[in-house]
């Protein structure tokens, strides 16, 4: 179900959708059958537009503020006992490099504010997460424990879930160690909000620490890679906000 779940969603992001639909028409004028070359002509022009409403800065910017702007940046931490949770991103793993400088943008954008978090508080826990994605040699949160160390974090202070594959095994992985009670979550703006909904549904009381904000204005005449790939990743949030909505209905 994990792997289908990620297909799938592959499948309606703007690049891979788009890529799908020129192979398609590629195909399609091969036949040399008029109504399948009139659908072709539809397919081509449909990747076209896709590809160019995504990449352009008004597009990407509704789309990504649209999250980002549903919870500010927090600057209050939880007075007493202190537990921060970092989602998990991705790594790489190059021979030779420190733990922070194996992560990806998106990982540390998140812990660099999860270390952030740590300091406002006192006696705080750092949780750090994340498998191995099935092809690392070592697991993310574990990647990610040794990139806060070198931040400054004492090593008695992180803690490592190194199985959670998604956010929602990521929430009942903390739900086992804290159970409800109050703490901080660090992930990307984008994602934040489909974050609470998953924490939030199982009784969780998680205050958001959004990081790696994405959302920025620029030329309306001007196509850019970032744009498309901010584009990306807000359609990839919206669809997990669907996909949560049908389970419920499903469920009910």
């Amino acid at each position: 179900m994990f792997w289908l779940k990620k297909l799938l969603s592959q499948l309606v992001m703007p690049i891979p959708f788009s890529i799908m639909l020129l192979v398609l028409a590629v195909i399609l004028w091969r036949t040399n059958r008029v109504m399948l070359l009139q659908f072709g002509r539809m397919l081509l022009v449909t990747a076209i537009v896709v590809l160019t409403l995504t990449s352009q800065s008004q597009v990407s910017y509704f789309l990504a503020n649209s999250l980002e702007s549903q919870h500010n940046v927090n600057h209050q931490p939880i007075a007493g006992s202190c537990v921060v949770m970092v989602l998990g991103s991705g790594n790489s793993e190059q021979q030779g490099h420190t733990a922070v400088q194996q992560l990806s943008s998106t990982a540390l954008a998140r812990l660099t504010e999860g270390v952030r978090q740590f300091r406002l508080g006192q006696q705080c826990t750092l949780i750090v997460s994340g498998w191995s994605g099935g092809y690392l040699k070592t697991a993310h949160a574990t990647i990610m424990a040794q990139a806060a160390e070198e931040l400054g974090i004492p090593k008695a202070s992180i803690v490592a879930f190194n199985e959670p594959k998604d956010t929602i095994e990521e929430a009942h992985a903390l739900q086992q160690l804290i159970g409800l009670q109050p703490f901080l979550l660090v992930t990307s703006a984008t994602h934040m909000p489909r974050a609470m909904m998953i924490f939030t549904s199982l009784g969780m009381q998680p205050q958001p620490a959004p990081s790696d904000f994405i959302a920025h204005q620029g030329f309306w005449w001007r196509l850019d890679a970032d744009q498309l790939l901010a584009s990306q990743k807000s359609i990839h949030e919206y669809v997990g906000m669907l996909w949560l909505h049908i389970k419920d209905m499903a469920a009910d």
